[in-house]
């Protein structure tokens, strides 16, 4: 008999990943899921062995806090940004620096590589997010219209659009190939922390403002709003299949959300502190906050999932 994804999660062994000297703000598990990538308001940038804890290179070259992380779709390159309103392009195998991108004029919160690894995409405290070539390192494109901050910021797995969420409340989807109209989804009642698409094309995202809310990107409508966290929504992002819906929050708490009728299907509670590793049959859905212990930070399906 066919079981809900949800029912195969149970704790496993939880490993610490403890040398950063600051907050750490974001971490990415490489496509093969061998590597773990932490950046902290310490200004460096930490590569490790995902199943030994062993901490392989510290990265520096960023004069302010990194606030955001991710490695390529391909898994040759890791993109950072900092508060030293900068973007910086790194070799995976050598850690050397490829690109220095100097064009936003306040922090950079966000950073993500498209999904063939051609393009990346910032965004920050001043209001434009900006499209970028990956091989030179050329901007390509500004995108001008929030209000405010933003946040956070994902491509479409086709490549289609790109999805930037602000503090000025909303979610902004960018057509990539002026098939179209950009859209503006709007809401929220709190600044949007984290955006995700899912391999069927929707869109979620999630706010202080303690919900989850999932878009049809193409017409702008809402499919599910998704209420329980009673703390604000920091990370989110889908299984490979699209059938769950991770999101963590600053109530230490992660729901799974069934992605055909937007109920929450399992609640994984922290006990007695502790952020444990969770694993699932066939994925590892949670990658916990590593390095100050306060609240989960990022949720990651496992390559598999």
């Amino acid at each position: 008999m066919w079981k809900n994804p949800s029912e195969y999660f149970a704790t496993a062994t939880v490993k610490y990943f403890e040398r950063h000297k600051g907050e750490v703000n974001s971490c990415a598990l490489s496509p093969d899921c061998q590597l773990v990538l932490t950046c902290s308001d310490d200004s460096r940038i930490h590569l490790w062995e995902a199943k030994s804890g062993t901490l392989k290179q510290k990265v520096t070259g960023h004069t302010g806090p990194v606030k955001s992380c991710c490695f390529s779709p391909d898994g040759l390159l890791f993109a950072s940004s900092s508060h030293d309103c900068t973007v910086r392009i790194w070799k995976v195998d050598t850690v050397d620096c490829l690109h220095v991108l100097r064009d936003h004029l306040k922090s950079v919160e966000t950073v993500c590589f498209s999904p063939d690894s051609r393009y990346l995409l910032s965004g920050g405290w001043d209001h434009t997010a900006i499209l970028w070539e990956v091989q030179n390192g050329q901007k390509l494109k500004v995108y001008q219209g929030h209000r405010d901050a933003i946040q956070c910021s994902a491509f479409s797995l086709n490549g289609s659009y790109i999805a930037t969420g602000s503090w000025d409340y909303t979610v902004r989807v960018w057509i990539l190939q002026n098939k179209g109209t950009d859209k503006i989804l709007e809401g929220h009642k709190s600044n949007v922390s984290c955006v995700s698409f899912s391999v069927s094309g929707m869109l979620a995202s999630g706010s202080w403002d303690k919900t989850v809310r999932v878009w049809n990107p193409r017409n702008g409508s809402l499919i599910f709003l998704m209420t329980g966290h009673s703390g604000w929504v920091k990370n989110m992002t889908f299984s490979r299949d699209g059938i769950l819906l991770a999101s963590t929050g600053y109530d230490k708490k992660v729901r799974l959300w069934d992605c055909e009728n937007g109920r929450c299907v399992k609640v994984l509670k922290v006990r007695s502190f502790l952020f444990p590793l969770l694993a699932q049959k066939y994925f590892i859905p949670l990658k916990p906050f590593i390095g100050w212990v306060y609240y989960f930070c990022v949720c990651s399906f496992h390559c598999r999932g």
